[in-house]
């Protein structure tokens, strides 16, 4: 069979606003070699009518970079969180067989704007509440600052890669509406801004963070974030090591209140 007569079938989890109802809709998409989620949607958008013919409006989702690096295009790709832009169809298709329908969906743990579009504010605010950054007051000259030991710049350097896609989130068990839990990620960033040389200035502050509610203390242990994270963070390595240090805080604290 020609690759033209081929093609990929989605089934997409469509709300038309963050009120509304949702619902699915079903595109035949022509298939070609090399494509990738986002590329398929693209497809749709050029040619937005459904299985039934009928004309409908484009499905509306997010991207930038298309490399893997901006974390936008997180998505429920047949149920597993993961980037749009890395998930290539014919990978897709040599686990679950050519022809097989590719369902995408919203992530859960997160308001809907519209379709496969989410609202991540919760991530970023929770990175606030974190301190996730390094402070720069003037006390050292402009691209000019204290040295980062080489043994901890290997292990910082692959939290530094993390995106804040909401992967994690998504597969954690704790992160929900109804709880306040920061997620694995906000965990390990502390770590990483705790240890850089000027970043340890608000070490206490970002600790006390954890240590609140939401904090911590609510991580189950699922180790599911480590399972889909698209970076290969080892987040229960670092909130393992987070938690030690939390108790050891809490200790001096109450020793020398």
């Amino acid at each position: 069979m020609a690759n033209d007569d081929k093609f990929i079938n989605i089934k997409v989890k469509r709300q038309d606003g963050p009120d509304a109802a949702p619902y699915w809709e079903e595109f035949n998409v022509p298939y070609k070699p090399n494509m990738n989620v986002v590329s398929v949607l693209m497809e749709v958008r050029k040619n937005p009518v459904n299985v039934q013919g009928k004309a409908v409006n484009p499905v509306v989702w997010e991207c930038n970079c298309l490399e893997e690096v901006c974390g936008a295009c997180t998505m429920l790709i047949n149920g597993v969180p993961r980037q749009s832009c890395a998930a290539l169809i014919d990978k897709i298709y040599e686990q679950t067989g050519f022809g097989k329908q590719i369902v995408l969906a919203p992530l859960t743990k997160f308001p809907v704007v519209r379709d496969l579009t989410i609202n991540r504010e919760r991530m970023f605010a929770n990175l606030i509440r974190v301190k996730a950054w390094v402070p720069v007051d003037g006390s050292w000259a402009i691209a000019r600052g204290p040295r980062f030991a080489d043994r901890e710049q290997r292990w910082a350097y692959i939290i530094s890669r993390c995106m804040t896609c909401g992967c994690c989130q998504e597969a954690c068990p704790n992160v929900s509406n109804k709880s306040k839990f920061i997620g694995p990620s906000h965990i390990a960033q502390v770590r990483l801004f705790n240890t850089h040389p000027i970043g340890e200035m608000h070490k206490e502050e970002r600790l006390d963070a954890l240590m609140y509610e939401g904090g911590i203390q609510e991580c189950g242990n699922a180790q599911n974030c480590r399972k889909v994270c698209p970076k290969e963070i080892p987040l229960t390595n670092h909130i393992a090591f987070m938690n030690k240090e939390t108790n050891k805080y809490a200790f001096r604290r109450w020793r020398y209140r």
